[in-house]
């Protein structure tokens, strides 16, 4: 008899599951490839499941469409960060790629000041040893784009991006270090 209860309890959770999962799998898919509106810019399923992400692109819909252009086809906006905060002295741009076989990752420095600013924009992948690319001077409109390909998403996935601005005087105003993707 136990038996019998065990085997029906596992049957019962296997057709719950079976039911559940087309469920959450149509929403997960309803979440990927959504556009920023008035762009041909996708979002990708990060990009659209985060509110400041979302915010940001409403908000600049040309800076996103100009951004995505400079990485080039295929990339779909992963996020976007105002920097240092709602004073947004730039805004920080990452987009992500993944076909068969090729998985990428770029990054934007926008400069939202009225002036040149000096910058620095760097990008290294999650590979022990790999070297990091860096694009760094004085920007009146944005530093990078930086990109980073391989045939192994590992290696993207996981990326650490710099952001850096300073002020007339030297002075970091911004001082930003985070994940370019999506990253546990």
């Amino acid at each position: 008899m136990r038996d019998l209860m065990r085997a029906l309890a596992l049957g019962t959770t296997l057709v719950a599951s079976l039911l559940v999962a087309p469920q959450a799998i149509a929403q997960d898919a309803a979440v990927t490839g959504q556009r920023v509106a008035g762009t041909s810019v996708r979002l990708s399923a990060a990009g659209a499941q985060d509110a400041q992400t979302r915010a940001v692109a409403a908000a600049a819909p040309a800076a996103v469409s100009a951004s995505a252009t400079l990485c080039g086809s295929g990339y779909e906006l992963e996020f976007a960060e105002r920097l240092p905060d709602s004073r947004r002295y730039g805004t920080l741009f990452s987009y992500v790629k993944s076909t068969v076989g090729k998985h990428g990752v770029c990054v934007v420095f926008d400069n939202n000041t009225s002036s040149a600013k000096k910058m620095k924009l760097k990008l290294c992948p999650n590979l022990t040893g790999a070297t990091c690319k860096v694009d760094e001077g004085t920007f009146s409109q944005y530093a990078g784009p930086l990109k980073y390909e391989s045939s192994n998403g590992l290696h993207v996935m996981c990326s650490e991006v710099t952001a850096l601005m300073w002020n007339s005087s030297g002075r970091a105003i911004i001082d930003r270090v985070r994940s370019a993707t999506l990253c546990d």
